[in-house]
């Protein structure tokens, strides 16, 4: 059995940039569950995407399959012969297997004698597999929305026109996608070779770039665009802004990187900066250029091309971006003739959703609650008020329109010129925080009130009228709501409890609301939330489903316990004392137990020690709890865990004696409530 290099690609017209990546990490993985299945073994595989196409190059690959022995049992010894004679059923098996019954043997088990017959079966060769492999993978790619070209009814992401597949010098014959394999390759469509031959699959990708002037290597174009970038932001004294997924997109649209830095007039640098970032970024997939946190008049671009006349690949970038620019501009212009308070008036005929009101009346919410929220935390409540009624304003702006992604930015900016104090105009960009998974939390309190206050009043709202997210249906954005509340409220560590809030946003939506359970809901929603937060730190479940049963709905104060039931866990007396936690409430949740507990009634000596130890670690315990250091509370109930064992051990709870019966189950319920004060330690799992 030998191995070789193998070679797989699909040359296409233009595929989706955004989704390129996607498609040829989807076509490796699909690829290489196949070969695994096939047992066909390989010592690496390297996948390759550019513009256009698609490749795979497969290291040390077996030439064919192993052969495998395969054991094909039939019927039992009893079945298979009556009288020494063999039945039906035994002739019947030899017959589908292709052999006389002769060549069968005896396989002996506990369960008594089989007929068995063993045979080797053959590996199949590679290049008569691959074939259906590679179509397999394909038809399996992510692929949204296919298409079909010219008279062909062959269905793929974009037309496909060349289909390379050779192990080693030799080629396999395969029809895929209407296209019979070849050697031949496309290079680069503008510069080097456009078409030639490939003798040798070990020559790729090497020869693709010295042919075809195309690098199929993605991540080290990548790798090339991101060197470039910085180099040329350097020779500007500058710094390049350089998001992830805007290299990303640049790396996929192009097949051989060349870089360029044109500039546009410095006027413009009076429009706010992430206006023109937008369009540089969003429309022209340029690179801008800061100095000192300020934007520069230079922007940096990836060509395809390596043009012997880069001036007028720059001009010809300067001349269609300078447009976009001016509008900005005009745009600009046009809003600062108007006050921002002045667009309020027009959020009266934006609607929100059509049962809970207008954009204005979504406002007038938010400033109430935030107003109760900024008088909590002690922000300046008069700020919160303002923020929260300026807050949607900027929707209504030239700027916004043109550019959506710059709602809140532009609000920040036209406030600020309008001489609003810098906590109001933060508190308009900051209200969307946190956009995402990982994102800033607002910077200031009044922020923390504003956004706070949105995405309470929106919860209430939708949960008001059943409007409940179900699957990855979530148009109101509900459960990043809820993280940024829990997120905002935890780590700003402010002193806030949800229920309360959540009652006075029910009275802001006055009779609008049909569900009766508004308040449970949105309590719940939000507190369920939690398991998914803690998990990213390391925290397990039961120690959050502990916190919740006690229904603290003060976030801050559930963050302390959390932290402190999780280490409680790592003592070496936890574990025993979740176990008779769990043993108490199963004994209390049987029985009718009185409050009323005598200590005249006690009468063993494991039950008067297990009541002096409550004792003494009692009056220590609540003060901890009134301070909210829970931490030490439940650390101060580890010394109960022999009193308990030994009450256990020793003490029948059921006793036939009513009085004692009932004044253990008293003794248990008081042991019960010291330890429920913080959580419900009967849930920790070991």
């Amino acid at each position: 059995m030998t191995t070789n290099t193998l070679l797989v690609e699909l040359g296409t017209e233009e595929l989706p940039p955004k989704s390129l990546r996607n498609l040829a990490t989807a076509f490796k993985d699909n690829f290489v569950a196949k070969l695994n299945k096939a047992e066909l073994t390989f010592s690496n595989v390297q996948w390759y995407a550019t513009p256009r196409r698609l490749a795979l190059k497969v290291f040390d690959l077996i030439d064919k399959q192993p052969d495998k022995k395969i054991q094909k049992k039939g019927p039992s010894i009893e079945v298979a012969y009556k009288d020494g004679e063999p039945t039906k059923v035994a002739l019947g098996w030899a017959k589908s297997n292709n052999i006389d019954l002769s060549e069968a043997s005896t396989l002996k088990t506990d369960k008594g004698e089989w007929l068995v017959y063993e045979t080797l079966q053959k590996g199949a060769k590679l290049q008569d597999l691959i074939p259906d492999f590679i179509a397999q993978s394909l038809a399996e790619l992510p692929i949204p929305k296919l298409m079909h070209w010219g008279s062909s009814k062959v269905l793929f992401v974009r037309p496909a026109h060349t289909l390379t597949i050779l192990y080693g010098n030799q080629l396999i014959d395969a029809q895929i996608l209407g296209l019979k394999s070849s050697k031949t390759i496309r290079g680069h469509r503008f510069m080097g070779m456009q078409e030639f031959e490939i003798n040798d699959a070990n020559e790729y990708p090497e020869i693709l770039e010295d042919k075809g002037s195309v690098i199929a290597d993605y991540d080290r174009r990548k790798s090339m665009i991101i060197d470039m970038i910085k180099t040329q932001a350097q020779a500007l004294n500058g710094e390049a802004d350089m998001d992830d997924s805007l290299i990303e997109e640049v790396t996929s649209l192009v097949e051989y990187p060349s870089i360029l830095t044109a500039k546009f007039e410095e006027k413009f640098l009076a429009v706010p900066s992430e206006a023109l970032v937008h369009t540089m970024k969003g429309d022209q997939k340029y690179f801008p250029v800061y100095k000192d946190g300020k934007l520069l008049p230079n922007f940096i671009f990836i060509s395809n091309i390596k043009s012997p006349n880069p001036e007028f690949v720059i001009a010809g970038n300067e001349r269609v971006v300078r447009p976009r620019l001016s509008d900005a501009e005009f745009f600009f212009n046009t809003d600062r003739k108007q006050s921002l308070e002045s667009h309020f008036a027009s959020l009266s005929n934006v609607i929100f959703q059509k049962q809970l009101g207008t954009l204005a009346d979504k406002s007038k919410n938010v400033s109430n609650i935030a107003q109760i929220i900024a008088q909590t935390i002690g922000a300046n409540v008069e700020h919160a008020k303002t923020a929260s009624l300026l807050s949607k304003c900027d929707l209504m702006t030239n700027m916004v329109n043109e550019f959506p992604d710059t709602q809140g930015i532009m609000g920040m900016h036209y406030a600020r010129l309008e001489g609003y104090p810098e906590d109001v105009a933060l508190a308009i960009n900051e209200q969307y925080m946190p956009r995402f998974a990982g994102d800033n939390l607002p910077s200031t309190p009044v922020s923390c009130a504003v956004t706070l206050a949105e995405k309470i009043t929106t919860l209430v709202g939708i949960f008001g009228i059943n409007q409940i997210p179900k699957g990855d249906k979530d148009p109101f954005g509900l459960r990043r709501a809820s993280i940024g509340v829990i997120r905002i409220i935890i780590e700003n560590n402010l002193d806030l409890d949800l229920a309360p809030l959540i009652d006075e946003s029910i009275k802001c939506y006055e009779n609008k609301l049909t569900n009766p359970n508004t308040k449970k809901d949105v309590l719940d929603y939000v507190m369920a939330r939690f398991k998914a937060y803690y998990q990213e730190k390391g925290i397990t479940g039961d120690i959050v489903a502990s916190v919740l049963a006690t229904n603290v709905t003060n976030l801050t104060d559930f963050n302390k316990r959390v932290l402190a039931v999780n280490s409680f866990k790592t003592l070496p007396e936890a574990e025993n004392l979740a176990a008779a936690n769990k043993r108490v409430a199963n004994i209390l949740a049987k029985s009718e137990h009185s409050t009323t507990f005598n200590e005249n009634t006690l009468c063993q000596e494991e039950e008067i020690n297990l009541f002096k130890s409550l004792q003494n670690v009692q009056s220590n315990f609540y003060d901890l709890v009134a301070k909210h250091d829970y931490a030490s509370a439940l650390k101060s109930l580890a010394v109960l865990k022999d009193p308990i064992d030994l009450f256990f051990d020793k003490v029948i709870v059921n006793a036939d004696d009513n009085n004692l019966k009932k004044n253990r189950l008293a003794l248990l319920a008081i042991l019960r409530n010291l330890f429920i004060q913080i959580a419900d330690i009967s849930l920790l799992s070991k």
